[in-house]
């Protein structure tokens, strides 16, 4: 067990743990909303500013963009600083980009408060290493599944929440609201949280190398950094862009547009299930399984656009599949090099991200210029690739029945 846990552990108890745990679960959830609020309100955002919906969707690029760069260049620093401090503080960075987010006059400013936005709210992928490191060895995975299901909820709930506050104050109502929020999880984040320093002695252009070497000698962390990727970009393609469609076909106001959202809450419940079958050894097969629904869950989207229903089912799908796919991944990955998860962390993340980024600027032209069919087409594309790479993985890995070596 690290220093941390043996230290801290006999001050908080398990009360005072449990109350931790919940703080670090409600910041992730939080922190990590900030990337997700526009993508339903880009219609509003566009008329606001005066530009085309292909140009709108570049908020939600920036935006991914700024979170990719945040992961390369600021969750190293996890490994450096000390992490109560690293994240409360980048936490006040957050509060202030969201505040003239909220205020701006011109589309130009919004774009560059988004790449701030993006970049800080890395914060949750500090403390989720953070939980791992306070937690008892015997409960270092309930906890972590714990601040995990606190940042599914938050990525899953953002659009709706977004939608709901836009219809009610306006869309940049939102931006206040949570920069306020962010404010108060700063200073709950000082009160709450024991202070953890790294024991590491690298510097951090050190640490970004060793980051670059894990890409070059781990073939398997490059596999599954590349298949998440390729199903994010899917996943950011449709959400991008699919309030468009819930307006000029379907009629959708904003509220109509936030309950529509909801569906995505489903893809939370992906993650103990892949992770129950990931630990029987079924990680390889779960992983093309979910690939292959993504591919199914666009092309649904493309062919039964004209049916609400149909559309909802094919957001529940798509999200059971990134989601699942996802805990498949990085239950792998971590298993690699037991002393370089945050590094393992920054390579997959980063990865994730910047093909969401493309992706969703991608679609934003192809819906402008050709509309909802091509995106989806488009957005399948994506994942059959991965399918792809995941039968070639497949073919060439060896038989067996242990659960750490069955997975592609």
């Amino acid at each position: 067990m690290d220093a941390l846990a043996t230290e801290a552990h006999p001050a908080l108890g398990q009360r005072g743990l449990r109350g931790v745990i919940l703080v670090l679960a409600i910041a992730c959830g939080l922190a990590v909303a900030n990337i997700y609020y526009a993508q339903p309100l880009l219609a509003p955002i566009a008329t606001t500013f005066k530009v085309s919906q292909g140009s709108a969707a570049l908020v939600v690029t920036v935006t991914q963009f700024g979170y990719a760069l945040g992961v390369l260049v600021l969750l190293p620093v996890g490994d450096l600083l000390e992490n109560r401090a690293l994240a409360a503080r980048t936490l006040l960075v957050t509060a202030v980009a969201l505040g003239a987010a909220a205020v701006v006059p011109n589309f130009g400013l919004f774009l560059a408060m988004s790449v701030l936005i993006g970049v800080t709210s890395v914060v949750a992928q500090i403390l989720i290493p953070l939980a791992a490191h306070l937690a008892p060895e015997a409960q270092r995975g309930r906890v972590v599944g714990t601040v995990m299901t606190g940042l599914l909820l938050g990525i899953m709930l953002a659009r709706t929440v977004a939608s709901l506050v836009a219809a009610v104050w306006g869309w940049r109502a939102i931006y206040v609201i949570s920069g306020v929020l962010m404010l108060g999880v700063s200073i709950l984040l000082v009160r709450m949280l024991p202070r953890w320093k790294p024991d590491h002695t690298s510097t951090y252009p050190q640490l970004l190398a060793s980051t670059l070497r894990l890409v070059r000698e781990e073939p398997v962390l490059r596999r599954r950094a590349a298949c998440q990727a390729l199903l994010f970009g899917a996943f950011s393609s449709f959400w991008t862009s699919v309030s468009f469609e819930l307006i000029s076909r379907h009629g959708l106001s904003q509220t109509g547009i936030g309950i529509f959202a909801l569906v995505g809450a489903a893809g939370a419940a992906a993650a103990p299930v892949a992770g129950w079958l990931g630990d029987r050894g079924l990680g390889r097969s779960g992983s093309g399984i979910a690939i292959a629904l993504a591919v199914g869950a666009m092309l649904l989207a493309g062919f039964g656009v004209g049916n609400l229903v149909v559309l909802a089912l094919a957001g529940v799908l798509l999200d059971l599949a990134v989601q699942g796919h996802q805990v498949f991944g990085q239950r792998e990955i971590y298993g690699l090099r037991a002393n370089a998860r945050a590094r393992i962390n920054t390579v997959y993340m980063t990865t994730i991200f910047v093909s969401g980024a493309i992706a969703s600027a991608v679609s934003g032209l192809l819906y402008d210029r050709f509309g909802w069919l091509a995106l989806c087409v488009f957005g399948a594309a994506l994942p059959l690739i991965g399918l792809g790479i995941w039968a070639w993985a497949a073919l060439r890995a060896p038989r067996s029945t242990d659960p750490e070596t069955t997975e592609s």
